[in-house]
């Protein structure tokens, strides 16, 4: 059986990704992949995701130079997640999110209200042409 073949695809042909950093274990983003992008990401050995409101491959760091270099990749135990253990390269410490945060994961709940707890490291202005 193909790799491909034992992911569980959702209706719409994509299955949700989760990008961990391997040297921290930080969880940096979430995303959705089609099979054209995980077949990308497993050739290339860098993460190409599926950007569902752009409706097409997103070749993460293809504008803002932030790329994840893919280490391993694994699927949950019901075939439907797919965990990815990167590298976040192009600045240091390493930007996933697209608020020039590291993590995408930076709101923390306080006292029944979201508070960021993570700096920006980057203005995002400077990021995205």
């Amino acid at each position: 059986m193909n790799y491909l073949d034992a992911i569980q695809w959702d209706t719409h042909g994509l299955v949700p990704v989760i990008a961990q950093e391997q040297g921290t274990g930080d969880v940096l983003m979430f995303a959705w992949m089609n099979r054209e992008a995980l077949q990308k990401t497993v050739e290339l050995g860098r993460a190409v995701y599926f950007s569902r409101s752009r409706n097409k491959l997103w070749f993460k760091g293809e504008e803002s130079g932030h790329v994840q270099t893919v280490h391993d990749i694994r699927i949950d135990c019901d075939q439907d997640v797919v965990l990815l253990k990167v590298t976040q390269t192009g600045h240091t410490p390493g930007i996933a999110c697209h608020t020039g945060r590291h993590s995408c994961f930076f709101s923390v709940l306080k006292d029944g209200v979201w508070q960021p707890s993570d700096p920006v490291l980057k203005d995002p202005q400077t990021i995205y042409k």
